[in-house]
């Protein structure tokens, strides 16, 4: 080692002689950066490092990775809820869009699927149906689904139909035809002490004696009936009922129309009987007509059910019957009740246990369909996209990926990438949920869905898409 002299003449010591000098001795001059190999961190007081002095690799090694998916999944689902609560249409922010099908304007490009009024969207559809002249086809549109049999009934369309209709059931165009329901034990055989409604529209009796339109197969006192005016000569339609098998006590011969039905050929006419508890009403056009009372149940027919004449009054119906609809509910229970409207015959409900009309809906499926929403402009380009839906299983099994699919665009449609949905806790009930999350698209402003059915089949497989929620 070199000696370095201290121009001291006092002194003179080489670096080996120095190995703790103060640092406070070292008022100036530099170190090399070879003189300070090992610096300890908590010698650095104070000052800054420029950014290339770090790299990243210091950083990173001591942070924890976070992953925001569950968040924004948390929120797309209290988006869903709030939408679905509030009834409310499709709306975006700048990063979620949510639709829950409160009305069609979110979507577009509907191919065999349309959204339904009971806000979701399916490739099982309601159609309207109307029957033609002179065909002896009946059909129960609930989904209750009773086989209807037929001797010498058959709808005609001369005198046009109820609720959108375009024909009448006559049964007396050759004397003595009616229409039947066999005995199954079911609601409308065998109402007990239920509530119920019974309705439907008439158009002319035909004549102003005693004629039957709606009742039973037996020919002794029955559960209950529609007639025409026994012997009189008013033209008015009575109801009948028991509870004994013997003796009419719950309603003999009670009017329930105005007189003269036979005169009304010109228009159909809305008859019902409805039972609130101990209560029974009796309905036409739109006004109460009488009230009575009686308490138990109905005697338990074990016969079929007939339309257009009954076991014990076998004389046919002169008019025409259209638009009947048995319930087991109490629908009308005012001195006064809106009559039944619309083109599309009667809507099935929970309550309803039989429909049979000129014109009525009847489910359709496709197999397959399709629908997108429209696009949405994000307020940047993305290459990344997720969502989660919300659908039902109204019938069968569903399966996703396969038949449920759903398909994310950034390009307005042009690509689209297929996702892998995974199944998430049930919405609610019946209301499953399924999402996808950082799915890689095309690069792009223009977002939109695409879900796609398959293997869908009315009544075996039914897949009901009820809400969506788009993140991006």
């Amino acid at each position: 080692m070199a000696i370095i002299k201290i121009k001291n003449p006092a002194i003179d010591l080489d670096a080996a002689e120095i190995p703790n000098i103060d640092a406070s001795k070292i008022t100036t001059g530099s170190l090399g950066a070879d003189r300070i190999p090992s610096l300890a961190a908590s010698k650095i007081g104070s000052g800054t490092f420029a950014d290339a002095r770090i790299a990243a690799s210091n950083v990173s090694q001591h942070a924890t990775s976070f992953d925001d998916n569950k968040i924004v999944n948390d929120i797309s689902t209290l988006a869903i809820r709030q939408a679905s609560n509030e009834n409310k249409g499709a709306y975006n922010t700048n990063s979620m869009y949510v639709d829950v099908f409160q009305d069609s304007t979110g979507v577009t490009g509907l191919t065999n699927v349309s959204r339904n009024s009971d806000e979701y969207v399916s490739s099982v559809s309601l159609d309207t149906v109307d029957v033609s002249d002179n065909s002896t086809t009946f059909t129960d549109a609930s989904s209750q689904g009773h086989a209807i049999g037929q001797s010498s009934g058959r709808w005609n369309t001369a005198p046009g139909g109820a609720l959108g209709g375009s024909a009448g059931i006559n049964t007396s165009w050759n004397g003595n035809g009616y229409i039947f329901i066999s005995n199954t034990n079911s609601f409308i055989h065998q109402m007990g002490s239920s509530d119920f409604t019974i309705e439907m529209f008439v158009k002319s009796v035909g004549s102003t004696s005693h004629h039957g339109i709606y009742g039973f197969d037996d020919s002794s006192t029955q559960q209950g009936q529609f007639a025409t005016n026994p012997g009189g000569t008013n033209g008015a339609i009575y109801w009948w009922g028991t509870k004994t098998n013997g003796a009419w006590d719950m309603g003999q011969g009670t009017r329930i129309t105005d007189d003269n039905m036979n005169g009304l050929q010109n228009s159909w006419q809305h008859i019902a009987v409805v039972r609130n508890g101990t209560n029974f009403y009796g309905y036409s056009n739109g006004t109460r007509k009488s009230t009575w009372t009686g308490s138990g149940a109905l005697i338990d027919e074990n016969s079929g059910v007939r339309f257009g004449a009954t076991g014990n009054v076998t004389t046919t119906n002169g008019g025409y019957l259209d638009q009947i609809r048995i319930s087991n509910n109490a629908r009308y229970t005012s001195g006064t009740y809106t009559v039944p409207s619309g083109t599309s015959g009667y809507t099935d409900d929970a309550n309803t246990q039989l429909i049979i009309g000129s014109r009525y809906q009847a489910l359709s499926a496709s197999a397959t369909g399709s629908f997108e929403s429209n696009a949405i402009t994000a307020p940047s380009s993305t290459s990344k996209m997720g969502a989660i839906i919300t659908y039902q299983d109204q019938a069968g099994t569903n399966t996703l990926n396969t038949d449920i699919v759903l398909k994310l665009s950034a390009d307005g449609g042009s690509n689209y990438a297929t996702a892998t949905m995974t199944a998430m806790p049930d919405f609610a009930s019946g209301i499953k949920m399924a999402k996808v999350n950082d799915l890689s698209v095309t690069a792009g402003t223009s977002l939109k869905y695409k879900i796609e059915f398959a293997n869908q089949a009315s009544g075996s497989k039914e897949a009901r898409i009820r809400g969506v929620s788009l993140q991006y």
